[in-house]
C-alpha cells in the first residue's frame, strides 16, 4: 500500500472563486484540445490545492468520471452511431486492453510509495505534453497493418492507454 492514504487535502481550503475559477481554466483547455481536462487538474490539485499524490489521483478519477458522462449526450448527439459501428472492432479491441490496463494502472498507483508516484506522474505530463506537441506539429500517417496484427496491437495499445489513465485517474484518457 502506498503512504498517503489521507484523502484530505494538505492545505487549508481555498475560496470558490479561486477554485471555480481553476475550474473553468482546466474546462477551456481541455475543450481547446480536446480533452476531458484531468490532464490539467491534476497538476492544479497536487500543487495549488496541495492534495497528496494517491488522494489527488482518487479524486481526479472521480472528477472525470462526471466530465465524461456529461460529454457523451453531446458527443453521441454530434456522431451518428452508424458511423461508429463500422469501427467497432477498433473500438473492442482498445476497449478490451484499456480495461486490463485500468485494472493493472491503479494497481500499481496503490502500491507505489508517494515519491514515486509523483515521478511517475511528472514522467506521464511531460510524455503526454511531447505527445500533443508531435501530434499537433507534425502529419503523421495511418498505420497500414496487416489484419493479424490489428489486434494484439490494439490491446497492448489499449492497455497501454488504461494504465496512463489509471494512474493519472483520468477515464477521459481512454475514450
Amino acid at each position: 500500500m502506498g503512504t498517503d492514504q489521507n484523502l484530505l487535502p494538505l492545505r487549508a481550503t481555498h475560496s470558490l472563486h479561486v477554485v471555480f475559477g481553476a475550474g473553468a481554466a482546466i474546462g477551456v483547455l481541455g475543450r481547446m484540445i480536446g480533452l476531458g481536462g484531468a490532464e490539467f487538474r491534476l497538476p492544479l490539485l497536487i500543487s495549488l490545492f496541495g492534495f497528496a499524490a494517491l488522494s489527488a489521483v482518487i479524486l481526479n478519477k472521480a472528477m472525470s468520471l462526471v466530465v465524461v458522462l456529461t460529454a457523451l449526450p453531446a458527443r453521441l448527439a454530434s456522431v451518428p452511431a452508424s458511423a461508429l459501428a463500422g469501427h467497432w472492432p477498433v473500438a473492442v479491441n482498445l476497449l478490451a486492453g484499456s480495461l486490463l490496463g485500468a485494472w493493472a494502472g491503479a494497481s500499481w498507483a496503490v502500491r507505489m510509495r508517494s515519491s514515486t508516484l509523483y515521478k511517475v506522474l511528472a514522467a506521464l505530463m511531460v510524455f503526454m505534453a511531447a505527445a500533443l506537441l508531435v501530434t499537433h506539429t507534425a502529419t503523421l500517417r495511418t498505420l497500414d497493418l496487416p489484419p493479424q496484427a490489428q489486434v494484439p496491437l490494439g490491446v497492448l495499445a489499449g492497455f497501454g492507454i488504461g494504465v496512463v489513465a489509471a494512474i493519472m485517474g483520468g477515464p477521459e484518457a481512454s475514450c
